[in-house]
């Protein structure tokens, strides 16, 4: 029964169907499945393959945030199982577009894929300046701080922020990963970057190698 149910969830995150897969996961809680064999056997794989696909150009966008928006409502429904805050803690991540772009969406799913993969996150947004990602950093013991740039004009910023940490003296204390569309790993190379991730589901296996 229980490899039936993590079938029906793959199909429903692959599928994009929100009201489905929250059905599927209150189901498999009230069956006395655990929240965390949910995740792993079901909800993760399909929203990583999901992901996999969107970057093979085999799945687009539309379809991508309607898996994501599936998959958060999944998360929430199965953390609040596993106690207010108390989600399996891989570490924590803020995560925020920085200041000066207004484009969301694919830190959005990020976000959501993170959570989704046992991570403690914090999302600030979009139109983040390096102060506040730095003070955030600092309120909510993050481990890692993620940016995405979707503009080539906002790029900079994230060499900002690694500039400041530097500064400061922070910059040992945090690992730092980068992402977005006009980004690459000779950019990352170029501004001091622990990490470079094409998409959200590389950013999540380069943040477990990270955190080893």
């Amino acid at each position: 029964m229980a490899e039936e149910l993590f079938a029906q969830a793959i199909e429903a995150i692959q599928t994009g169907d929100a009201d489905r897969a929250a059905e599927i996961a209150r189901k498999g809680l009230d069956q006395g499945i655990s929240g965390m064999d949910l995740m792993n056997k079901g909800f993760i794989p399909a929203i990583n393959k999901v992901g996999d696909l969107f970057g093979e150009g085999q799945l687009f966008l539309p379809e991508l945030m309607m898996s994501a928006q599936a998959m958060q409502q999944v998360t929430d429904i199965i953390n609040e199982t596993l106690g207010e805050g108390k989600s399996p803690d891989q570490g924590k991540i803020l995560l925020g577009t920085v200041e000066g772009d207004l484009h969301d969406i694919g830190k959005t799913i990020v976000a959501a894929l993170f959570k989704a993969n046992g991570f403690d996150v914090l999302d600030l947004g979009r139109d983040v300046s390096v102060d506040r990602f730095i003070e955030e950093a600092e309120t909510f013991g993050a481990h890692i701080i993620g940016t995405s740039a979707l503009l080539t004009t906002t790029m900079a910023v994230q060499k900002e922020l690694l500039d400041s940490l530097k500064e400061k003296g922070l910059r040992d204390k945090y690992k730092v990963i980068v992402g977005g569309a006009p980004v690459t790993q000779r950019w990352a190379d170029r501004i001091g970057a622990d990490a470079y991730a094409e998409n959200a589901g590389e950013g999540v296996k380069k943040v477990m190698e990270l955190l080893k």
